[in-house]
């Protein structure tokens, strides 16, 4: 059978799917307290409509990109990164909100640069494992991937962000560990990461009131475990078939957070056990389409490449889930392409359509081999 020139159409299909499916969901999780707090029902949707007009955009633009050029950007989108991240500090550019700076503003523009470093490190990893991958394998390799995470992980920290912070070590580990790096390479690694996030924890106290409420959200109904238990409520209402799309009870106001980090609960009381179920099918879907195209790659920067974003997509996806369900700690991580919020949808679909672009070349490479 021919191969497809046109790459990996199915993968395609199912992001922007997905894309289209988020403003649905953002329209239905903040309808209510969008016209409650600005006046206007469509507040939250007119930008998460502008946010997929210029995601769709910048997939379509980066997918015509010849991905190997983005080797030579590793270093320029790791100082970048860097760079964006301590800015937020800076008064009068970094933007606050709910006791955390993580934000940079520019008018009515705001951009959050955490979003922007994970690719960043996506970036400068897989340009540094592709200069030679036997030699990478040992400590000495990755000790540069390993610092620029650290800087990474550290700035995030400072935000607060844990979450964030959580998501970019573990695409970082991951990508060592896809590099072929040796098993006591990588105990070093995990062993004092594994001691640094109960660290983390004690370190800051409402990091400990955090873990509290999820051991136990119904000691604090009304303070650290309301967040929680209104999410819980919102699952348990969905049933197995939900209320019906755009009749969710708690995003009247009492689920904060509706249209962002917990809008899976609004999704999972309107549609059910089957909807989410359905919902992480296509995602998974993507996940799956994402690793196949790595491992189809002839060239290691483009299995490293491909491989760091599906990372990141699966990652931050299973990380924002299981908050809702109450499996792990509250804390604040979007849904990629689904959560409400410019920055996150469009750098995501931007990643999707290098992934797309790397589809796109497979194809037309094995098309030539065998055609010629």
């Amino acid at each position: 059978m021919k191969p497809n020139k046109h790459g990996d159409l199915l993968f395609l299909a199912a992001v922007v799917a997905l894309a289209v499916y988020g403003v649905v969901c953002v329209y239905s999780a903040s309808c209510y307290n969008a016209e409650v707090q600005f006046g206007d029902a469509l507040y939250f949707v007119k930008k998460q409509a502008v946010g997929l007009v210029l995601g769709v955009a910048a997939m379509v633009a980066v997918s015509f990109l010849p991905y190997k050029k983005l080797k030579k950007t590793g270093i320029p989108a790791l100082g970048i990164s860097l760079v964006l991240l301590a800015l937020v500090f800076v008064p009068g550019v970094g933007r606050s909100n709910y006791g955390a700076t993580r934000w940079i503003g520019v008018g009515p523009i705001t951009v959050q640069p955490s979003e922007i470093a994970k690719y960043g490190l996506i970036l400068f990893t897989a340009g540094r494992f592709a200069k030679d991958p036997a030699r990478m394998r040992g400590f000495r390799g990755i000790l540069p991937v390993l610092l620029a995470g650290l800087a990474i992980c550290v700035l995030i920290m400072l935000e607060p962000n844990m979450s964030v912070t959580m998501c970019v070590g573990a695409i970082m580990v991951g990508m060592i560990f896809l590099s072929g790096a040796k098993a006591g390479v990588l105990a070093s690694i995990c062993l004092p990461a594994l001691v640094a996030v109960p660290a983390l924890i004690l370190a800051e106290p409402y990091r400990l009131q955090r873990l509290s409420a999820f051991l136990d959200p119904w000691a604090s109904p009304k303070e650290e475990g309301y967040q929680l238990i209104q999410s819980l409520y919102a699952l348990g209402n969905g049933d197995f078939f939900g209320v019906g799309l755009f009749s969710s009870r708690q995003k009247y106001r009492f689920l904060p957070f509706a249209e962002s980090d917990f809008i899976l609960s609004v999704i999972a009381e309107e549609t059910g056990f089957f909807g989410v179920l359905i919902l992480f099918f296509v995602i998974g879907f993507v996940i799956y389409r994402g690793f196949r195209i790595a491992n189809s790659c002839e060239d290691f920067y483009g299995y490293m490449l491909v491989s760091g974003i599906m990372l990141s997509f699966a990652v931050q996806s299973a990380l924002n889930a299981l908050v809702v369900s109450g499996c792990i700690p509250p804390t604040g991580l979007p849904l990629p392409l689904i959560s409400a919020g410019n920055t996150s949808l469009i750098v995501t679909m931007a990643g999707m359509g290098v992934v797309y672009g790397v589809s796109r070349h497979n194809a037309r490479e094995v098309s030539h081999r065998i055609y010629r």
